[in-house]
């Protein structure tokens, strides 16, 4: 299976320290990897199907300056689909006069559904399709742009449609908000005040939030596994569905 990393903050803030976790498990999720970050409505998005500890994409990515309020990166262990870029997540459509921003950990049976042709995949994975079905379900459902709240209650009907074909646990932002499935694993944690060190669990390194923080920081992480040992990581129920908006679960 692959491996998510989604970051949601109430200020931007560096997600290296995690990325760094997460890149560490390339070595049996190598077919690829990537990472979307928001700045204000535009999107950064950086993909390559090598490994990230082979891709000089990552490299660059880990000498690039990332601070953000909304981050999605995926490390792929291939189920459907070739090991191309095209099938490399996060995936990226607009919908609303907004980007939105996806990436998948699972395996969907039997998921062919009807797509128009405002939202197809270019790739060949189930993630894509998946995608794709989702912003054509949310664009169905809401004839304006609908707020957080509407659009957590959308997707929490739209979810076992999804989830009923297989493992589904997913990451999406619009970059107002990062919601979170679980399907099988998934992790979370909250990070505010009063901050104290963290280390990670494959890598050696370590950082005190304290001395790179304010008070008033507040930062939730989301991972298939959790990515550090010293801190109280919840995992989702099967079938959970969260949003997290400025650093915190609602």
């Amino acid at each position: 299976m692959c491996q998510l990393l989604g970051m949601n903050a109430n200020t931007p803030t560096d997600v290296m320290f995690s990325f760094t976790g997460l890149a560490t498990r390339a070595d049996e999720h190598k077919d690829g990897f990537g990472i979307g970050f928001f700045e204000d409505k535009g999107v950064r998005l950086f993909v390559d199907h090598h490994s990230a500890r082979q891709s000089p994409v990552a490299e660059l990515v880990k000498t690039y300056p990332i601070r953000s309020k909304q981050v999605i990166a995926h490390i792929r262990k291939a189920t459907q689909g070739v090991v191309a870029l095209e099938n490399t997540h996060p995936f990226q459509r607009e919908l609303w006069g907004r980007y939105w921003v996806f990436a998948h950990n699972g395996d969907l049976k039997n998921f062919e559904p009807r797509l128009h042709g405002a939202f197809k995949p270019v790739g060949c994975t189930d993630s894509e399709r998946a995608f794709c079905w989702l912003m054509q379900e949310l664009a169905k459902s809401h004839a304006s742009v609908p707020d957080v709240a509407e659009l957590t209650h959308t997707l929490a009907e739209l979810m076992p449609q999804l989830h009923r074909h297989g493992t589904f646990n997913m990451l999406l932002s619009n970059g107002q908000a990062l919601w979170a499935h679980g399907s099988t694993k998934l992790h979370w944690l909250v990070r505010q005040h009063p901050f104290r060190r963290a280390a990670l669990r494959d890598e050696n390194l370590q950082v005190d939030f304290a001395s790179v923080t304010t008070p008033q920081d507040r930062v939730a992480v989301i991972a298939t596994e959790p990515l550090t040992s010293d801190e109280d990581w919840q995992a989702f129920a099967p079938g959970e569905l969260r949003v997290f908006v400025d650093g915190a679960p609602r």
